[in-house]
């Protein structure tokens, strides 16, 4: 008896050590927000032995490691004319082919220096916003492949719609189209066992980012690459929105109709997904010697769109996606309008909304009415009152569940990516989104956010004020829990 009070002691010791120093690592040397940790210094306090294992899991701040390998010679050309490029518009020395380009220069520059976002101003844009018609134009892009196919997805399921685009990177890979396929490793739990066998033995590869350690678990779970990108043969790209499964054609019976967003992309803007690729593919893949061809071209696309490839992660330096979203909303003077999936805003973008709003710009952010992931969903709510207050409108899209992830600023500036405005991808994902300065593509914008206006209900103060007392509790829970969701 007594030597097992002795081990039980000493145990109680031991873990409160662990969990001292543990807390004294996360306060001096983790570069957090006070929120987040003072949060985690109470999981750890008040929960010794799960605070710590929660911590190992979800906790650790991978901004300090270094995790993507440059090869310095693939990589060298590339940046040398990012640099060049921002050295030149800083002398003033660049030609903007649009003189409506000079009026953002300021969020243009932003980009170079956080990014390094090549700015290409000689880009075609397509949009989709629904699965029928994105997975049609994408089968048919891969079909046409004759060089190689480059996939990136955060969830991809060996579903329906999933088998047909496996079996059709399997065809092409048998006709010698180099084919890589890169998916999450939370977000392809799903896959069925083989799934990619004869892909791989056609020639093609396959890697997985942040594999689990056994299904479903992972030291990781809380870092997710949470970027859906395709380019084939340099010539076309694809990113946005939608994964990879039939619930994305709005097969589920619990969503029902998918609203989503994505863009192919025609031009030189094409080189900053094939260089996020290569840096995505050597990680996950640990090949070093893999070229991704991110070298700039010499012609030049047809088109007139300019375009900025941003992409940020736990491990960037800048939250590049979401310094866009804040620089966008700043420097407004008409309208921003917002659709996005899970909105759970940090104080820098709250206080830039509410801002906006007192100011007298139209500011609109477009929810779903129902939730996917409820915690997320009730801690966006909580943060709607005081946005109210400030003339901020919100509205509920009606017609099935939407996903999209767009920014629309005044009638030139628009972003679409993989991007919420929420914590999680300010912070915790591996996001990538374009950021497009064109009339014709805010314009359209435009229209299809007008469109959706025409399924949503508002949320007025008054029916935000009538919300019972059980929704404000899982409100105030799921908002003390947002910096960890």
């Amino acid at each position: 008896m007594e030597k097992a009070i002795v081990v039980y002691t000493w145990l109680i010791k031991n873990v409160l050590w662990i969990n001292i120093i543990l807390a004294i690592l996360l306060v001096f040397f983790e570069r957090r927000n006070p929120t987040s940790t003072w949060l985690w210094l109470m999981v750890l306090t008040f929960l010794p032995i799960i605070g710590f294992l929660l911590y190992l899991i979800i906790g650790q701040d991978m901004s300090k490691k270094k995790m993507f390998k440059e090869k310095e010679e693939a990589d060298r050309v590339f940046r040398d004319k990012v640099m060049k490029q921002e050295e030149k518009i800083k002398n003033e020395e660049y030609c903007f082919l649009d003189s409506k380009f000079l009026e953002y220069e300021d969020i243009i520059k932003m980009h170079i220096l956080t990014s390094e976002a090549y700015f290409s101003q000689d880009n075609e844009v397509e949009m989709y916003f629904s699965g029928e018609e994105k997975f049609k134009a994408l089968l048919d892009s891969i079909s046409n492949a004759k060089d190689y196919i480059y996939m990136e997805y955060y969830i991809f399921k060996s579903d329906d719609i999933g088998t047909k685009i496996i079996d059709k990177l399997t065809e092409k890979a048998k006709e010698g189209v180099e084919v890589k396929l890169l998916y999450d490793g939370m977000g392809g739990r799903k896959l069925k066992r083989g799934c990619f066998d004869e892909l791989k033995a056609a020639g093609g590869e396959v890697a997985v980012f942040f594999p689990p350690l056994i299904r479903y678990i992972t030291l990781r779970i809380n870092y997710r690459n949470h970027r859906k990108i395709c380019i084939i043969d340099g010539k076309e790209a694809y990113l946005g929105g939608f994964n990879i499964g039939d619930e994305y054609l709005g097969l589920s019976p619990k969503f029902g109709f998918w609203r989503d967003t994505h863009i192919k992309i025609k031009g030189t803007a094409i080189q900053g997904l094939l260089w996020r690729f290569s840096k995505d593919w050597r990680f996950a893949a640990n090949k070093d010697d893999f070229n991704c061809r991110t070298e700039l071209p010499e012609s030049k696309g047809e088109g007139k769109v300019g375009i900025q490839i941003v992409s940020s992660g736990p491990d960037s330096k800048w939250p590049s996606v979401k310094d866009g979203y804040f620089k966008m909303i700043t420097n407004a003077r008409d309208k921003i309008y917002i659709q996005t999936p899970y909105f759970i805003p940090d104080d820098s973008i709250f206080e830039a909304l509410r801002i906006a709003g007192l100011s007298g710009l139209d500011v609109r952010v477009m929810i779903p009415c129902k939730p996917d992931h409820p915690f997320v969903y009730w801690a966006g709510l909580s943060y709607i009152g005081e946005l109210l207050e400030a003339g901020v409108k919100f509205y509920t899209y009606e017609n099935g569940f939407l996903h999209s992830k767009t920014f629309i600023m005044d009638d030139f500036v628009t972003s679409v990516g993989s991007a919420n405005l929420d914590i999680r991808s300010f912070k915790l994902n591996f996001e990538v989104n374009a950021f497009m300065y064109d009339e014709e593509v805010n314009r359209k914008m435009t229209e299809q956010f007008y469109l959706d206006l025409e399924y949503c209900k508002q949320i007025t103060m008054k029916k935000y004020e009538e919300r019972s007392n059980i929704v404000k509790i899982k409100e105030s829970i799921s908002r003390l829990l947002s910096p960890i969701l």
